[in-house]
C-alpha cells in the first residue's frame, strides 16, 4: 500500500497535494511518505515478533537521515556497506549493536570505524578482508564478532545486474569454501566467528530461491556446528520483491515469506536477522518532475520532463519499469497518446518509457513516476551540472525537506582551478 491517491482530481502525497509541492520547493522533487515506511515496517517486522529476530533495514535502498531516523523510532537495525552509511545509521539513532556491515570492499579505516562504534557483526565477504579485519582489531585492542557471507549458488533477483547469489557473482565467500574459511577464522585471536550469512539478489518474486538457500545454509549450519563452531545467528540478507505495475507475478506477500522462513528455520537454534530495504522504502516513495515540452514527430511522441536519468537511474541502468502518471485526474473524456518519456540529459539512455500510454500532457503539467523511492535518490548524481534533487518527507499534513536542492555555486566550490592556469 502506498499513501499517494487522488482527492478532488489531484493526487496528494497522505495529506499534502503534490502541487503544493511542485510550487513551494520546485521540480524534480522525491516526496516519500512516513505513513508508508511505517506500514511497511510493520508489515514486516510483525511477522516476526513470535522468533528471535532484527530487521535490519538496507541503508543503501534510500538512506536519508530522516528516513534512517523514522525507522530508529520503530525499532530498526541497520546493514550498511560503508563507513559513510554507518554514520548516517548512527546519526538517525540506529543504536550500534542493531548495525550489521555488508559490503566485498570494506577498507582498514572502515573497519577501525565500526569497531569503535561497537556494531554487532561484520558479515566477511573474502580471506583477504578477514585477515585485515584481524589485523584492525588486534591493533584497536578490540574482537570483532562476524558471519561468513556465503555464496549459495542459487539464482535470483529480477535482474542480472541485482542477482547476487551465483558463483560468478563478486560476493560472498564460495560454498565449496565456506568451512576451511570458518576453520581459518577460528584460528585467528581477534575474530568471533557468530554467524552465517548469505544474500542472493533483489526483487525476488518468488518463494522457491529463498527456499534453497535455507536448506543448503542449514545443513552448513549443521557441519559448522558439529565441526565445534558457535553459530548464533543466520543472516538471510534481504531481497524480497514489491509491486512495480508491470509484474508478470506478484512477490510473495510478507507473511507469506515469513511463513516459510520461520516453518524452515525453527529447529535451527538461530537468531534471524533480515536486511530488507526496497520492500520499506520502494513504495514510499515518488518521483515529482514537470513537463518542459510535449514534441511530436512523424513517428513519435517525446514527453520531456525536467526529470533525468541522473535523478532517477533505474530505468537507464536497470530497464526498470515505474508507474507513471499525471498528478492532476484525467477527465473521462481524455485523448490517450502513446509517449516515450525521456529527460533533458544528452543521452539516448535518458529515456524513462518507450510508447508509454498516458493522457494528453502539455508544457507545465505535473508527472509522477511511482515506486521511486528506493535506489532513486541515493543513486542520483549530478551529470550534465544538474543539481542533486530534493527530498521531502511528509507526515500527514505537513511536509518538511530532508535534503536541500544545492544551487551551481554549491557544486563548483568543491571543484579548482589548478596553479599553473590561475
Amino acid at each position: 500500500m502506498r499513501h499517494f491517491d487522488f482527492k478532488n482530481g489531484e493526487m496528494y502525497a497522505e495529506d499534502v497535494p503534490l502541487s503544493k509541492i511542485a510550487d513551494d520547493v520546485g521540480t524534480p522533487v522525491y516526496v516519500y511518505s512516513t505513513a508508508t515506511f511505517v506500514r511497511h515496517y510493520k508489515v514486516f517486522s510483525e511477522v516476526f515478533n513470535d522468533v528471535t529476530a532484527l530487521i535490519a533495514y538496507s541503508v543503501k535502498a534510500n538512506s536519508n537521515i530522516a528516513v534512517l531516523a523514522t525507522l530508529a523510532k520503530l525499532g530498526s537495525g541497520a546493514d550498511v556497506v560503508s563507513g559513510g552509511e554507518l554514520i548516517r545509521a548512527l546519526t538517525a539513532g540506529i543504536p550500534a549493536h542493531k548495525i550489521v556491515f555488508s559490503g566485498v570492499g570494506k577498507t582498514t579505516d572502515e573497519m577501525r570505524l565500526a569497531l569503535e562504534a561497537g556494531i554487532r557483526v561484520f558479515n566477511v565477504e573474502s580471506i583477504p578482508e578477514l585477515y585485515a579485519l584481524n589485523e584492525t582489531a588486534q591493533s584497536t585492542g578490540t574482537i570483532a564478532n562476524i558471519a561468513f557471507r556465503v555464496n549459495p549458488d542459487v539464482s535470483a533477483g529480477g535482474h542480472a545486474k541485482i542477482s547476487t547469489g551465483k558463483k560468478e557473482n563478486k560476493f560472498g565467500i564460495a560454498w565449496d569454501d565456506a568451512e576451511k574459511a570458518y576453520a581459518l577464522a577460528a584460528k585467528m585471536p581477534a575474530v568471533r566467528v557468530v554467524g552465517v550469512d548469505v544474500h542472493i539478489g533483489s526483487q525476488i518474486d518468488k518463494l522457491e530461491p529463498f527456499e534453497a538457500t535455507i536448506e543448503k545454509v542449514s545443513e552448513l549450519i549443521g557441519r559448522l556446528r558439529r565441526a565445534g563452531h558457535v553459530i548464533k545467528s543466520f543472516d538471510i540478507g534481504g531481497g524480497l520483491g514489491i509491486p512495480y505495475g508491470n509484474n508478470e507475478q506478484a512477490p510473495p506477500h510478507p507473511a507469506d515469506y515469513g511463513a516459510m522462513v520461520k516453518k524452515m528455520t525453527r529447529d535451527l537454534n538461530v537468531e534471524m536477522i533480515f536486511e530488507p530495504g526496497r520492500m520499506i522504502s520502494g513504495n514510499s516513495g515518488i518521483l515529482l518532475s514537470k513537463v518542459i515540452y510535449a514534441k511530436e514527430t512523424g513517428s513519435r511522441n517525446f514527453l520531456i520532463l525536467d526529470a533525468a536519468m541522473n535523478d532517477l537511474l533505474r530505468p537507464a541502468l536497470y530497464d526498470a519499469f515505474h508507474d507513471i502518471e499525471p498528478v492532476k485526474a484525467p477527465g473521462s473524456d481524455f485523448e490517450e497518446v502513446l509517449y516515450d518519456v525521456v529527460g533533458p540529459v544528452c543521452e539516448t539512455g535518458d529515456t524513462f518509457a518507450k510508447d508509454r500510454a498516458l493522457p494528453r500532457c502539455n508544457s507545465g503539467d505535473l508527472i509522477v513516476f511511482h515506486t521511486a523511492g528506493a535506489y532513486g535518490a541515493a543513486q542520483s548524481g549530478q551529470y550534465n551540472t544538474r543539481p542533486l534533487v530534493p527530498e521531502i518527507l511528509v507526515n500527514g499534513a505537513d511536509y518538511e525537506v530532508i535534503r536541500e536542492r544545492p544551487g551551481i555555486d554549491d557544486i563548483l566550490k568543491t571543484e579548482r582551478i589548478p596553479s599553473w592556469l590561475s
